[in-house]
């Protein structure tokens, strides 16, 4: 289980993408979870207050626990704000299964590359409990990987 974190902006779905992409160049069976495929189904009834957000990424962990099982590296893109439940996701599958990346990007850089808008919503109250503005975002407390996305190209 591949699990990017970051904020909202920080490259997460393009680091994902790219990662899936090589991995299958490689032969390797891969899965992709993010917000765009989670969010319009499974999680659908769930909002973005701190409890709805720790059941999103509850759920989420328990899908790709799943494809792990089966034997699909499977690679998830959330902001996956709150420590306590990447490491839920992180003890859901045996030791040496689980990779914690953390895109790393400052709030400016992001709000700055923030392709829908939201920051900027969010900062004139349109988006009530959005991370990294009006909700908390713990940065990863001992990632496998750091990525920083504003100094490294994709590539």
């Amino acid at each position: 289980m591949l699990w990017i974190t970051g904020l909202s902006a920080s490259g997460k779905s393009t680091l994902a993408n790219a990662l899936e992409y090589r991995l299958h160049e490689m032969g390797v069976r891969t899965y992709l979870l993010d917000s765009d495929n989670i969010r319009k189904g499974l999680n659908s009834d769930l909002g973005f207050g701190a409890e709805d957000r720790r059941e999103n990424i509850r759920r989420t962990a328990e899908v790709a626990r799943l494809f792990v099982d089966a034997g699909v590296m499977c690679i998830t893109a959330f902001i996956s704000p709150y420590q306590q439940d990447r490491d839920f996701a992180r003890n859901l599958v045996g030791l040496g299964e689980f990779v914690e990346i953390f895109a790393k990007c400052p709030l400016g850089e992001c709000e700055k590359q923030d392709p829908k808008g939201l920051y900027k919503k969010a900062r004139s109250g349109k988006i009530p409990d959005f991370t990294g503005i009006t909700a908390p975002y713990e940065e990863p407390e001992n990632p496998e990987i750091t990525m920083e996305t504003n100094k490294t190209s994709i590539d």
